[in-house]
């Protein structure tokens, strides 16, 4: 066992240390005693810091205390299903399921649904909680896509709907089922959702959406890449996180009743994981009231993504094909991508250095994500700072 922990104490020599935040998760984060802007985390629409959101947290400790406990004993308070019914209803759904997070909504939602037996058929460059939950479910006929590529995407389902011709061990036919991202997180770019929807109804298929950064950012008022392309209804699950725009935690999935239900009563995230605490609960349903009464946090939102993307094109540097606010200032070199991330955040900038593994080789970028509590005075911060640290490495 000596061996055993020397090796693991080997291996965690250069780990990367996460920098700890002292701060409230706002335009800016304090960072060792140092004020840096927030270009890393996901909270788009500002709620992190909202009053409306923490008063109506504090509000529901006073009332219901803190505790939870599991939701299939004496863990659903009446906030929790007040959260799924209004969560429901700003998605345009007919029900709603809340776990508690996101890697765990994707996980429930395939696992619960898929066996053996059935087909899946998944974009190349999804979230890793989408490929761990269909290893979980140990689906035997797995395809996989090129990213975005309709044709590969027909291809594949061809060759799914003839495995899927043969019945399973207790007769029924296989389920084919088509997931990815809605947005995909480290190129800002959208899933082909109404081409996906057309091919699955063209072969039998159903269709899962994973939007945890549509969430609050695509589609009428945030209410995620569905609404944006119009397509209620036809998209037979939609899974999303209340930890990126909400600012909060949790996993929710959205569908027909008869589906939310049967997660409800089989999905072990769901049966053997605790509800979302009280205060949690409570900021989530003023989060979604506020979105449901204005759509201004998500127009902010827009308005200052598209004004950090012109300037940074102005400047020369190459941001990809995003299509949402994630922003991707690509660089190609490893190194000199953690150089440039090092030098932001020694000038006041704080963004996130993306390198292999987490991109393809050759792919290293450093991600932007501005929030609608951000004004032009920062943005205008940032940019300066931008053009400063890519003419010193030489990258404009």
């Amino acid at each position: 066992m000596d061996d055993f922990y020397k090796k693991l104490q080997q291996e965690n020599l250069n780990a990367k240390q996460p920098l700890v935040i002292e701060s409230a998760q706002g335009a800016y984060l304090t960072i060792a005693g140092q004020k840096k802007l927030n270009f890393c985390s996901s909270h788009y629409l500002g709620f992190a810091v909202e009053e409306r959101i923490k008063k109506a947290a504090k509000e529901a400790i006073d009332k219901y205390g803190l505790g939870t406990g599991y939701r299939t004993i004496a863990g659903t308070n009446v906030l929790n299903t007040q959260l799924e019914q209004r969560l429901a209803k700003f998605k345009k759904a007919e029900a709603a399921i809340v776990v508690a997070g996101g890697y765990l909504a994707n996980m429930a939602a395939i696992q619960t649904i898929l066996g053996k037996e059935d087909v899946v058929i998944s974009d190349e460059l999804n979230h890793a909680s989408i490929i761990d939950a269909i290893r979980l479910a140990q689906v035997k006929n797995r395809f996989i896509y090129k990213h975005r590529d309709r044709t590969d995407l027909e291809e594949k389902l061809k060759e799914a709907s003839v495995l899927a011709k043969t019945p399973k061990e207790n007769g029924e036919n296989p389920l084919i089922l088509i997931v990815t991202d809605g947005v995909f997180s480290m190129d800002g770019d959208l899933a082909p959702l109404p081409e996906i929807v057309k091919f699955a109804k063209k072969y039998g298929a159903l269709t899962m959406v994973d939007d945890a950064h549509g969430e609050g950012v695509l589609g009428e008022g945030g209410r995620g890449i569905v609404d944006h392309f119009k397509l209620h209804g036809q998209v037979d699950i939609e899974v999303g996180t209340l930890s990126k725009a909400f600012s909060v935690i949790g996993g929710f999935i959205t569908g027909k009743k008869a589906l939310i239900d049967f997660y409800k009563q089989k999905a072990r995230q769901f049966i053997f994981s605790s509800a979302l605490t009280v205060p949690d609960t409570a900021a989530l349903i003023e989060g979604v009231k506020i979105l449901e009464e204005s759509d201004a946090p998500v127009k902010k939102l827009w308005e200052n993504t598209k004004y950090l993307k012109d300037e940074f094109r102005s400047l020369g540097f190459d941001i990809g094909n995003s299509e949402t606010p994630i922003t991707p200032v690509m660089l190609g070199d490893d190194e000199i991508t953690l150089k440039f991330s090092q030098r932001l955040l020694e000038e006041g900038v704080f963004a996130s250095a993306i390198r292999f593994p987490l991109v393809a080789k050759g792919k290293a970028r450093i991600r932007v994500i501005p929030s609608s509590s951000q004004n032009k005075e920062d943005l205008d911060f940032a940019v300066s700072v931008f053009e400063k640290v890519g003419k010193e490495l030489g990258v404009i």
